[in-house]
């Protein structure tokens, strides 16, 4: 006897698969990083992040305008700082005409209603390319946590929506909420990378930003006293359940395919939305590959993107969102 449920029924055209697919991608699931730096006229492509590039200001209006143009609404920032103004404090950072608040300036007078997120941290101000103080061997925790604070209070008074801080300093966050709330920015959300891993993933990023840490004797090699350890599963939820309770809006898990188990079980686990940034190694590699041939670049693109969301990602943070977008149409 032939089965009365044939599963196949659903497969059988485009149509039919479009109609009853699970998980569909939209602008709106995107959060696009940008990566600025001083001068004028500047669009300067990162060598290990093919056809990802550095804008100056005049360029980044441009960039947000086509952006907004092409239904993504959100843009998370990094600024590339010049190392004559590095240093082990990131006083920097604290600047009120810095390079990331003129930015911040900069999205919001071209596109008034796109939403910017800012990355906080210390390591692109770092002469230790450390997310933190360094004193002693270590790196400082609640020094930091400060710098951050203020860091991220010069960020909202420059007008960003959402700060994000990518330290993982314990207590960072109550920290920060406490810093907003008591200057009366009570509306400010807070994304955290809650569940931020010490992947090998990250080092195009760096490159972009010149942020590695130092190669320097005394100082640490990588940054496993504060990024998470990556065998560790159940770690991620503690991380991630502590942020929402000192102040956390949104959480987020980075790196992205290699932790898309981290992503469901938070997203199981919590009620905030969930963010995962598909990072710049794993943009990287697929870049390569096709260049090389052996993938083929849009289908992989689309299948990664579809597995993020799929596994529970309200947000995606990815340096592919506009080639999505124009590949859906």
């Amino acid at each position: 006897m032939y089965p009365l449920r044939r599963n196949r029924r659903l497969r059988t055209n485009e149509s039919i698969r479009s109609l009853v697919r699970e998980t569909i991608i939209t602008p709106h699931d995107f959060l696009v990083p940008l990566f600025v730096v001083e001068g004028k006229g500047v669009k300067e492509e990162i060598a290990s992040m093919p056809n990802y590039f550095r804008y100056s200001l005049d360029i980044l209006e441009t960039e947000v305008k086509t952006l907004w143009s092409l239904g993504l609404k959100s843009v998370l920032l990094f600024a590339k700082v010049p190392d004559n103004l590095k240093d082990n404090k990131g006083t920097e950072a604290l600047n009120p005409n810095g390079l990331m608040q003129r930015a911040i300036k900069t999205v919001k007078h071209v596109c008034p209603d796109m939403l910017v997120m800012t990355d906080v941290a210390l390591d692109p101000y770092s002469v230790y390319g450390h997310d933190g103080i360094f004193e002693n061997g270590n790196i400082i925790n609640d020094d930091t946590a400060e710098v951050l604070a203020e860091m991220s209070l010069s960020h909202v008074i420059a007008g960003a929506d959402f700060v994000a801080p990518s330290d993982m300093m314990d207590g960072r966050i109550l920290t920060i909420r406490e810093a907003l709330e008591d200057n009366g920015f009570i509306d400010t959300g807070i994304m955290s990378y809650s569940a931020k891993y010490a992947s090998a993933f990250y080092g195009p990023f760096r490159d972009a930003l010149d942020s590695a840490p130092v190669d320097v004797k005394d100082i640490p090699k990588d940054k496993k006293t504060y990024q998470m350890d990556f065998a560790n599963r159940f770690e991620a939820i503690r991380e991630t359940e502590m942020d929402i309770e000192e102040g956390a809006d949104i959480v987020m898990v980075k790196p992205g395919l290699c932790y898309l188990d981290i992503v469901r079980e938070i997203k199981n686990d919590v009620d905030v939305p969930v963010a995962v940034y598909q990072v710049s190694g794993e943009y990287a590699m697929l870049k390569a590959a096709a260049e090389k041939g052996w993938l083929d670049h849009d289908a992989v693109m689309l299948e990664q993107i579809t597995a993020m969301k799929r596994a529970g990602a309200d947000i995606i943070a990815s340096y592919f969102a506009k080639d999505v977008v124009k590949l859906l149409g």
